[in-house]
């Protein structure tokens, strides 16, 4: 392909962005990641399967010599396209409490993704990252950041990381992530809109609403759906005629193949069965009688845990724990066991084509550290689009 623009992947994960940045016509030349089954997931799907001619360094970025990779791959300074990147966020997520993460030292690959921009001068880099690096007490790495950003001549878009939401832009899951997008000064912007315009929009604003998590299970017997529209009537005082337009409105997906690999969830206990049992469609784990034993001294938190993935509306952020209820509200929204990992692949809209390398737990990490394919997609496009494609 003449003229086709290139990218190089940092922290690439089992690459969401990288498929993304392949499916906008880029060519992927480098990937680094450390973590093995990701790095295995990521070549077997974007460079064996797909086709693209990506080196993965399956290594500590630390340890990675930049100016070694840009001889190897012929890349000089200044004519990589776009970097694209996301440093573990775990330091700075905000399951850490008090001041716990202000100096993880996972906190400094935010400054070693610089490294790379210093060296391979992109025309743009997108970072992305929890909304945690926004917080008080990670303040001095972000400000070093940005610092070293205009040191060498990038506009930060905005003046700051910007937090994205992917259900706007048709993911069936709310998700929030702080992005920080930098073009470099030789490079037109005059034009650009960022963040892109949102697709999808809360329903009560009679635009394209959100994607429900519907979408991605396939559809229930009827004696299911009777069931949802009792729950509809029973808890949101409505009639039955009402309820039941809702509910014939829902999206739903595809059946998962038996063959997938991907087609598994945990395998839970008897007593644990029948708690899920218990738990009334759309319900959560205080509906079920089950009572966490760090609830029993009054504790109100971590509300969604056994919960079951609601219906109706996007669902919550997938996470390194998507498949374990104890996690999060990760229970299938009727079946009496946590979701499955296509199911969670689903949500972050990876096609049931990919396929994760691991064990159920190294897959569930890498599903849920993933940049959203679809999310990438719309990020990807508009850079492509409105700063570099002008440039040919």
């Amino acid at each position: 392909m003449p003229n086709q623009l290139t990218a190089i992947d940092l922290f690439s994960g089992a690459g969401g962005f990288s498929l993304a940045a392949h499916q906008q016509g880029f060519n992927i030349l480098a990937a680094v990641e450390f973590d093995q089954k990701a790095a295995e997931t990521y070549q077997f799907n974007i460079v064996e399967r797909l086709g693209a001619q990506t080196q993965v360094f399956n290594q500590d970025i630390n340890k990675v010599d930049v100016q070694s990779l840009m001889r190897f791959q012929g890349i000089k300074q200044g004519e990589l396209d776009l970097l694209l990147g996301g440093p573990p966020c775990q330091g700075f997520s905000t399951h850490r409490i008090n001041d716990s993460g202000a100096d993880d030292p996972r906190n400094q690959l935010l400054l070693r993704y610089f490294d790379f921009v210093a060296a391979l001068m992109p025309k743009v880099f997108i970072v992305e990252n929890v909304p945690g690096l926004l917080w008080k007490r990670h303040e001095s790495y972000l400000n070093k950041f940005i610092d070293l950003a205009h040191q060498h001549h990038y506009r930060i878009v905005n003046d700051k990381p910007l937090i994205i939401n992917a259900r706007d832009y048709g993911l069936p899951q709310s998700r929030k992530r702080a992005f920080i997008l930098a073009v470099r000064s030789d490079v037109c912007m005059k034009d650009l809109n960022w963040p892109p315009t949102p697709t999808h929009f809360e329903p009560k604003l009679n635009k394209t609403p959100w994607k429900t998590a519907s979408s991605v299970f396939e559809k229930p017997s009827p004696q299911v759906l009777t069931s949802l529209v009792e729950r509809y009537v029973y808890v949101n005082k409505w009639d039955t005629e009402q309820a039941q337009k809702f509910v014939n409105n829902l999206e739903f997906g595809t059946k998962l193949n038996n063959t997938d690999p991907c087609n598994i969830h945990m395998q839970h206990t008897p007593t644990m069965l029948e708690r899920l049992g218990n738990t009334p469609l759309n319900g959560s784990r205080g509906e079920s009688g089950f009572t966490l034993r760090c609830h029993s001294n009054g504790y109100k938190g971590h509300k969604d845990v056994y919960g079951r993935i609601f219906f109706h509306v996007p669902s919550n952020t997938m996470t390194t724990g998507c498949n374990n209820p104890s996690k999060g509200r990760f229970v299938h929204p009727w079946e009496n066991h946590g979701i499955t990992l296509r199911h969670a692949a689903r949500l972050q809209s990876f096609p049931d084509s990919y396929e994760f390398i691991g064990n159920i737990t190294e897959k569930a990490r890498q599903i849920g550290n993933a940049v959203p394919v679809k999310l990438g997609n719309a990020l990807i496009k508009k850079i492509k689009n409105e700063l570099l494609t002008p440039s040919y």
